[in-house]
């Protein structure tokens, strides 16, 4: 059942003119300032760190925007009442879509990656490709979870989508795609290293820099499943409180 709901979710959502243009097109803008930022240090190395916080912050950003609005459009199409009273578990049956969306994100991944390499000659070398890409596996796993917990917690705001919105921008600097953790304050690199981003991060310029990423890739991995847990926890008892008061719907 996980299979087939993500690979259906996966092909609606690659069909989708929309969600291909905000995978590929949208991160770009924010790539291409970054990069140019980078570059005024003439540092091969600061580029590097540019160009592979960049291919991830897309992933991010479909999850902290679209996955928030997940059960809303739901709604809107008016399958989220099946989709409560079918067989299978609730936290099931949302899970391989939030994934599906993260795996989207590898549009923005490559996408970033060719634009930072064609336009401005960034190469990144990746001394270890099979530890790179088991870091990019897990951390899109992880920030599937985040948005399944997410999609969650704000089911009952009609305006979800703007929650997620906030949450952006603050997810690229806490969670170091573009800015080291070193230059905030101490109380912002607990926040960041209780999200799995940040270490999926790690992992991947270990990876890239030929460095172990097991502890960062088991640390991902691990607080992932934490939020998958609360998220199958509250999805529970969001579904208890809404059959009980009859606002599923919200209409």
């Amino acid at each position: 059942m996980l299979a087939v709901a993500y690979w259906l979710h996966l092909k609606m959502l690659a069909a989708s003119a929309f969600d291909g243009f905000f995978q590929v097109v949208w991160p770009l803008f924010f790539a291409t300032s970054a990069f140019l930022l980078y570059r005024q240090s003439e540092d091969p190395k600061a580029l590097v760190y540019a160009g592979l916080g960049s291919s991830v912050m897309g992933i991010w950003s479909v999850i902290a925007t679209t996955a928030s609005s997940l059960l809303q459009r739901e709604r809107w199409t008016g399958t989220l009442e099946l989709l409560v009273v079918a067989p299978t578990r609730f936290a099931l049956v949302l899970v391989p879509i939030t994934t599906a969306m993260a795996t989207l994100g590898l549009y923005s991944l490559v996408a970033t990656l060719v634009w930072g390499r064609l336009l401005f000659g960034i190469r990144v070398p990746v001394e270890d490709p099979l530890l790179f890409v088991l870091s990019i596996v897990v951390s899109i796993f992880s920030i599937a979870l985040i948005g399944f917990l997410l999609s969650v917690v704000v089911v009952r705001y009609r305006t979800a989508w703007a929650l997620g919105n906030l949450l952006e921008y603050p997810g690229w600097l806490v969670c170091g795609f573009l800015v080291p953790l070193a230059f905030f304050p101490p109380w912002v690199t607990w926040v960041a290293y209780a999200l799995p981003p940040t270490w999926g991060m790690q992992a991947i310029r270990a990876s890239a820099a030929g460095g172990s990423p097991w502890f960062d890739v088991l640390m991902c991995l691990g607080l992932g499943l934490v939020y998958g847990a609360l998220g199958t926890v509250l999805s529970e008892t969001v579904l208890r409180s809404a059959r009980r008061n009859a606002t599923l719907s919200l209409t």
